[in-house]
């Protein structure tokens, strides 16, 4: 049987762990994959462009454990009540290809880009950084401040959309979160004025600049999280000229992320390297640095892996009949089987498929 969760079922989940400790725990699931990342077979996502969105397949494996994740993003969906992002995928078990879970990915995707940014402001971030500019306050910006707020101590948050009332909506959200003082600014400009962190988030397919160089004070981090497909960037190219900058796999981030706009040569960080300790994040106070983030099918592996485990824990998800179970060299007679919902015993007292086959008379449609 293979686990199934809903969308039901994952909220479930996070209301039984508590949103903090299940950013905490996620992260470090993620860390722990990225810390052997050498293990994983890697490859760039296979996407699909339209003129609206883009539909994505984003598999990887390791020894024993294959994943994929389904996932679009179609900026003008909220027009017609549809989230941008919407995803799911399965972790199966390589030694036998047995599909293990089947799950949402949609809430999930918000929590994991949530906790790989976490993981990589914890390297990248400067030491007692409190305030945070989050420019996008769309499906996602709740899911960064919440994370940030718990995870790395940020108590002031400024927050900016060209919609007013995405930025409302994001404050009455985060209403009872304690500690966390949340501030509305009236332009880009004025959120990122006094930010340690700038997380920029959002969801337009286009190449916007959203951050210009002259925004940008020595010492701060930049968490890109919007720019995640060709021809969809974020910040002004000559941020990236002055700042080190962090991807997950760089053969992808060179073709969707902020340094599809750079040349070729332009130099970056395999954050995998970092989290290993094989190489060393920020290296100073005033250092310029990017996590150019354009999500991974090793963080959906790890999400994925963190579903399969706690749910099991929690007892939630039920389990799903997706591969036929009987005698696995007559397919045909366990479809008969399933369908009169009989017993192995029934179908095979009837007689061999063969003879259920010469029986005109036999009620099948199947």
């Amino acid at each position: 049987m293979t686990l199934m969760l809903t969308t039901t079922d994952v909220a479930m989940l996070v209301e039984r762990m508590g949103i903090a400790k299940t950013l905490d725990v996620l992260s470090q699931y993620i860390q722990n994959d990225f810390i052997r990342w050498e293990s994983f077979e890697k490859t760039p996502r296979l996407a699909s462009h339209s003129q609206v969105g883009v539909i994505e397949l984003m598999p990887t494996t390791d020894a024993d454990h294959y994943s994929f994740k389904f996932v679009n993003g179609h900026p003008s969906n909220p027009a017609q009540g549809l989230p941008t992002v919407m995803a799911f995928g399965a972790l199966a078990e390589v030694s036998t290809g047995t599909p293990l879970l089947l799950s949402e990915l949609t809430l999930t995707t918000a929590l994991r880009t949530a906790a790989t940014s976490i993981m990589a402001a914890r390297v990248l971030a400067r030491p007692g950084a409190r305030t945070m500019a989050l420019i996008g306050n769309g499906a996602q910006s709740e899911f960064q401040a919440l994370a940030f707020h718990h995870l790395l101590g940020i108590d002031t948050l400024f927050i900016h959309d060209v919609d007013p009332e995405a930025s409302h909506k994001l404050m009455a959200n985060l209403a009872c979160c304690r500690g966390l003082d949340i501030r509305l600014a009236d332009s880009t400009r004025a959120a990122v004025a006094d930010a340690d962190i700038i997380t920029t988030v959002t969801a337009d397919k286009t190449n916007a600049l959203i951050l210009t160089p002259e925004m940008i004070r020595p010492g701060v981090h930049i968490n890109a999280v919007g720019g995640d497909c060709p021809g969809k960037t974020e910040l002004h190219a000559d941020i990236l000229s002055r700042a080190t900058t962090f991807v997950e796999f760089e053969p992808q981030s060179r073709i969707e992320g902020e340094i599809q706009q750079m040349p070729a040569d332009y130099d970056v960080v395999p954050l995998w390297e970092v989290v290993a300790g094989k190489r060393p994040g920020r290296q100073s106070d005033t250092e310029i640095t990017v996590f150019d983030s354009v999500g991974f099918a090793l963080e959906d592996f790890s999400a994925l892996h963190f579903l399969w485990d706690q749910a099991r824990a929690f007892g939630i998800g039920r389990p799903m009949e997706l591969v036929p179970e009987g005698n696995p060299k007559d397919l045909l007679g366990t479809m008969r089987r399933l369908s009169a919902g009989l017993s192995d015993g029934a179908v095979m007292g009837a007689g061999t498929t063969e003879q259920v086959l010469a029986e005109p008379d036999h009620a099948h449609s199947i």
